[in-house]
């Protein structure tokens, strides 16, 4: 990728290497933090070079008259104009700089706007937030109506205690994973991975993995919308996936019925509280009318926060057959599988690049279990 603003924009901090050699040094990387634990190859799926990212958040800088798109400098001291970034999918690229001549030729559009955030999906739906540090009126909802059509976009407008959704909160991305389409409802502010291409690589790596598993239902922890889960819903007999963020689980639940899913249960549990509610410790009435003894889990598949898993989660996963760890962390999963490779052994390792021109890097490990 080309960027004028390489060296200057604090949002890819690795630009001087070519794009081979970045993902080279991820896999060294990962592979140095897992070398106690696993010593075979470790895949890399990469991504492409430019225009790959489907989220984005741009500050909006006021000079006089004139509003620009700024982002954070390499200094973290100051701010860079900017008037490219070729990293944001076509959708968001396509709308960006369109929408940015139409609020500098609106006071109603540009006074007190502070944030500006895309999503957009490879379909072409795009969802643009817009953040106010002013009370959203009529006249601003008028003109919002206007934006929707000439962006030919959905608009959210924020400010202080107030939310106004022209038309729709969500966009419906479609991903093709082995040879079957997925749709996915992404809503405004929910979590959604970033690089859609490198995303369905992932859990395809990851089905590929749980047919090995598939003699038995499936146990997943930090679900999200179901980014894994419906996929992964064909190989198991039964899913039990839980989540603690409500928006997160409900829209999960609607992309069950989007693809015709009915063997899957979203539950609103933290990893803590899964741990305790399989261990019979203490009972909740969000469980109610499930049966945790009718699963037999012969799978879990973890994808953590940067922090990784809490003790009583590792304790738990320990005692099922396989384990697929997704992890944007290397440096936790490395610490986490210190305990895990006391009764797992692992597989298979991959670095999935969701994250060019900077030091992020998603990854995933196979184990399975070696104590009877």
């Amino acid at each position: 990728m080309d960027c004028k603003h390489f060296g200057e924009c604090g949002s890819c901090g690795v630009y001087e290497l070519e794009y081979e050699k970045q993902v080279s040094d991820k896999v060294e990387i990962l592979k140095s933090l897992l070398k106690p634990y696993y010593a075979n190859d470790i895949s890399s799926f990469v991504s492409s070079e430019s225009h790959y990212r489907s989220r984005a958040e741009f500050r909006i800088w006021h000079n006089g008259d004139d509003s620009d798109y700024a982002m954070g400098n390499m200094a973290k001291k100051g701010v860079v104009l900017i008037d490219e970034c070729p990293k944001v999918i076509k959708p968001i690229e396509e709308r960006m700089w369109r929408l940015k001549e139409l609020i500098n030729n609106s006071n109603i559009l540009s006074y007190r706007l502070f944030s500006v955030e895309f999503l957009a999906t490879t379909t072409g739906e795009c969802l643009i937030v817009m953040l106010y540090h002013k009370p959203l009126d009529e006249q601003w909802n008028k003109e919002a109506i206007e934006l929707e059509k000439l962006l030919d976009s959905h608009i959210i407008g924020r400010s202080r205690k107030q939310k106004v959704v022209i038309s729709s909160e969500f966009v419906t991305e479609k991903l093709t994973i082995e040879n079957r389409e997925y749709a996915y409802r992404y809503y405004e502010g929910g979590f959604t991975q970033p690089n859609p291409i490198v995303n369905s690589r992932m859990i395809e790596w990851a089905m590929n993995h749980a047919k090995n598993a598939n003699s038995g239902d499936l146990l997943e922890s930090y679900c999200g919308l179901g980014n894994f889960t419906l996929p992964l819903s064909t190989i198991f007999k039964k899913v039990l996936a839980t989540e603690i963020s409500k928006n997160s689980i409900n829209a999960a639940k609607e992309n069950c019925g989007l693809n015709s899913v009915t063997n899957i249960e979203f539950i609103r549990l933290s990893s803590e509280e899964m741990t305790v509610a399989l261990n019979k410790e203490r009972e909740f009435e969000r469980l109610k009318g499930i049966d945790l003894d009718s699963y037999n889990f012969s799978c879990v598949l973890v994808d953590p926060p940067r922090a990784g898993l809490d003790s009583g989660t590792i304790e738990l996963i320990s005692k099922i057959e396989h384990i697929i760890y997704i992890s944007c962390n290397p440096h936790t999963l490395a610490r986490d599988l210190e305990t895990l490779t006391m009764t797992h052994k692992v597989l298979d390792a991959a670095m999935f690049d969701q994250f060019p021109h900077t030091h992020h890097m998603e990854s995933g490990v196979l184990l399975k279990r070696i104590i009877k």
